[in-house]
């Protein structure tokens, strides 16, 4: 499966990023991937070459290039509950410091980028991400209608919340189709209740799904979150969906 490192000219810099595709000359609809909280490292470079194997190109930005090129902090080989609580403590600053004005930012390179490359082809894109990239998925496809016809989010982050800017606010300027693969507890069930009316006032085609017996993170292999089924049941809804809107079938 071919896969390169590659620069993205950004408004803050270049941002390092990794690319898998299919092999063979042709063009393939494209997919720009965001990594979970802890960034792009190689869990996440298999994730993208698996789903390149299905006939996608698979663009995944390091969102924190800001702080330097990924991995931005040093991350254990297995995340384990014995060493999250520290991960996450160097971790924070870099989540709190990629406000929505960079993440909004970003998205506008990321797909200028993605979309011009020579073995992506013409048409829409889809945004799929995992924890926090579930929210850049979101905003992206809601800053970026006419790009962007798919978002799959997998157990996702701060999808509801009080703040003006909150995703599920913005959901009226979606067209993609949307699915979002929850762990068990990741959202209060009066959140889930207020996206799920949200994204119908909206006329939204999506559908949100409880994975069951999992825990948040449960796609990531490299943590003690991992769960197997969970990744496949991620994959059994992840990939017709990009069937149905990217015309890849």
């Amino acid at each position: 499966m071919p896969s390169k490192t590659l620069q993205i000219p950004t408004a803050d810099g270049q941002a390092d990023a990794y690319a898998a595709f299919p092999d063979g000359d042709g063009r393939h609809p494209g997919v720009l991937l965001y990594a979970d909280a802890f960034g792009l490292r190689p869990v996440l470079e298999e994730l993208a070459r698996e789903l390149a194997g299905h006939g996608y190109y698979v663009l995944v930005p390091n969102i924190f290039y800001r702080h330097g090129p990924a991995p931005a902090i040093e991350l254990p080989e297995h995340i384990g509950e014995e060493t999250r609580a520290a991960v996450f403590a160097q971790l924070m600053p870099l989540i709190e410091a990629h406000t929505t004005e960079r993440a909004l930012s970003d998205a506008d390179a990321y797909l200028s980028f993605l979309t011009t490359q020579p073995e992506v082809a013409s048409g829409p894109v889809a945004a799929v991400g995992y924890c926090l990239g579930a929210v850049l998925a979101m905003r992206t496809a809601t800053a970026h209608p006419d790009q962007v016809a798919a978002v799959a989010g997998f157990h996702p982050g701060r999808l509801v919340t009080d703040e003006p800017d909150s995703p599920h606010r913005l959901v009226p300027h979606l067209t993609a189709q949307v699915h979002l693969g929850l762990a068990e507890g990741d959202m209060a069930p009066e959140k889930i209740k207020t996206l799920d009316q949200a994204l119908d006032a909206a006329g939204v085609d999506h559908s949100i799904e409880i994975y069951p017996g999992t825990i948040h993170g449960f796609t990531m292999s490299d943590t003690s979150a991992f769960d197997p089924s969970g990744l496949q049941r991620h994959w059994d809804r992840l990939l017709p969906l990009l069937e149905r809107t990217l015309g890849n079938g």
